[in-house]
């Protein structure tokens, strides 16, 4: 399967120049032969209809693209004549999209870089180093003063980045001991935030600091918080196992809460949580959608709701077919789906019209135009 991966790229319109004797060439037939047979077999195995601008020789794209597949007469979305464009590659690990609507840039994280890149909407170029270094930061958002919002796995903080150039720490510690190393978290329009802090920046040093406890928790418990001011923290839950995306719901009304505590706890399930949002408080948590299908397992990270109330997560660590963005009705139905190549370990809505899907794709960028608008503001 693997060199169907690499054979798919070859672009039969141009010679190729090397020389191969008959054996070979026989061999090489009988290959894309065997791999004809399989994609017709199997079309749902392969997710390449994107345009890459990095590689214009590459691959086309199809209108209108295979790879954004309709599970439910709900998903209205699809537009029939847009492409999935990569529009950076080169991270290590990219994760914590966020849009300035100001600014008209994407601004997202590579963690394991230690820094954040940007992505301007009015040329398409990247700037790296952004912020460098970055704290380790994952996820990132903005506030409703405009103000970049990060969640830091090295610093094991929240910090935020004020119109005037200076930063703020907003917290590093909760209940008395440090943080694990936070990992995501939106702002609410009544200025306070919500973050998670599931402590995976604190298992290893590709992503952060290395903290030797010998637990899957590197400090405690992992939880979700909320922030009134800087340094006043309050845990809100510690119900997830290990909660990773978390959004609000375009009335403000209910919260999602990503649960990736599987991948250390065997009695955790993988899971989108929805809490209702009482005040500034969390209550009746229950489990919102199962990220389970067709019989295999993986896992949302990011999570964005969209104008309508669904969500849309970032998935992956299962492979073609179900790496990607999957898209949930308010009712917890999984009724569309994004295949790509990559992880995408998150997204947000953006652009101008805030109806352009960003997607982080382990070392790439992303970005597809949808019929929906993003619910929040990041």
């Amino acid at each position: 399967m693997e060199e169907s991966r690499e054979l798919e790229f070859i672009d039969q319109a141009k010679p190729v120049e090397n020389k191969v004797d008959e054996t070979t060439r026989r061999s090489f037939l009988a290959k894309v032969s065997g791999i004809a047979a399989i994609t017709a077999m199997a079309p749902t195995a392969f997710a390449r209809n994107f345009i890459d601008k990095y590689d214009p020789d590459g691959p086309l794209a199809r209108y209108p693209n295979p790879d954004i597949v309709g599970l439910d007469k709900r998903f209205k979305y699809k537009l029939g004549n847009t492409p999935i464009v990569r529009l950076y590659r080169g991270t290590m690990w990219a994760e914590g999209c966020a849009w300035s609507g100001v600014g008209r840039y994407l601004v997202w994280s590579d963690i394991p870089a230690n820094e954040q890149l940007r992505w301007c909407e009015e040329d398409g170029h990247v700037g790296r180093n952004f912020h460098h270094p970055s704290g380790n930061s994952n996820g990132n958002t903005f506030d409703y003063q405009g103000r970049q919002v990060s969640f830091e796995h090295g610093t094991r903080r929240v910090g935020r980045y004020e119109l005037d150039g200076s930063y703020t720490v907003l917290a590093d510690k909760a209940g008395g001991k440090g943080l694990n190393a936070p990992n995501d978290g939106a702002a609410h329009p009544d200025g306070w935030y919500y973050f998670t802090d599931p402590g995976y920046g604190g298992l290893m040093n590709y992503e952060g600091e290395r903290l030797n406890t010998g637990s899957p928790q590197p400090i405690q418990k992992e939880a979700v918080y909320r922030i009134d001011a800087p340094g006043k923290v309050e845990k809100v839950t510690d119900e997830p196992f290990k909660p990773n995306g978390l959004c609000f719901s375009p009335d403000f009304k209910k919260v999602y809460i990503a649960d990736t505590g599987l991948s250390h706890y065997p009695n955790a399930k993988s899971v989108i949580w929805v809490y209702d949002l009482d005040g500034k408080k969390l209550k009746n948590g229950k489990v919102f959608a199962s990220m389970e299908m067709d019989g295999k397992v993986g896992f949302a990270d990011g999570i964005r709701c969209d104008e309508d109330g669904n969500v849309w997560a970032a998935m992956g660590w299962v492979g073609d077919g179900y790496d990607g963005v999957h898209v949930f009705a308010p009712d917890g139905t999984r009724i569309g789906q994004i295949r790509m190549p990559e992880i995408i370990g998150n997204l947000c809505f953006g652009g101008s019209k805030r109806n352009r899907l960003f997607m982080a794709g382990s070392t790439s960028l992303y970005a597809i135009y949808v019929e929906t608008r993003g619910g929040t503001l990041t």
